[in-house]
């Protein structure tokens, strides 16, 4: 089955889950699975704060960074995906963060999730594409993902806040 059509069945099992951290952990699982990455962490874009966090991190508890810190502030800043394929070379790269984790990050792509009002509410970090780095073709089809996903997505955030 082609990856595209994939997303269209992934989306009938989308719809069945109401609850934040179900659907995260569904999101990333189909993420990692699209691109045959390792790891996928969904940052929650929280503006009143100023912070980036994770409810749902592949490996590691939940993470909490500023909303310009690293390479997931760069996409909240920018509003644009990022690839780093050699993120130790990178001075956004957070290397405490795989120091303190024991994980060693080779690769990773960052694609923000914009709300109804083309706000980033979130960005889906990948980690390690397994025998590769990640190229255009990964982008072009986690964007895809991401805007498929950001519906739901949205209307579970917003019914957690009430």
């Amino acid at each position: 089955m082609k990856k595209y059509e994939h997303i269209a069945e992934f989306g009938k099992k989308l719809i069945a889950f109401n609850e934040v951290e179900s659907v995260l952990e569904l999101i990333a699982d189909e993420a990692k699975y699209l691109v045959d990455a390792d790891r996928c962490s969904i940052f929650i874009v929280e503006s009143e704060d100023k912070i980036l966090w994770t409810k749902h991190s592949d490996g590691i508890g939940r993470i909490v960074l500023g909303l310009e810190t690293g390479v997931v502030g760069a996409t909240y800043d920018t509003k644009s995906p990022q690839i780093v394929n050699d993120p130790y070379k990178d001075e956004r790269f957070l290397a405490n963060i795989d120091k303190k984790s024991g994980y060693m990050t080779k690769n990773m792509i960052t694609i923000p999730i914009f709300n109804s009002k083309r706000e980033v509410m979130s960005i889906m970090q990948l980690l390690n594409k397994k025998g590769a780095d990640f190229d255009k073709a990964d982008l072009d089809l986690l964007t895809f993902f991401a805007n498929y996903v950001s519906g739901s997505l949205e209307l579970v955030l917003l019914s957690e806040e009430r």
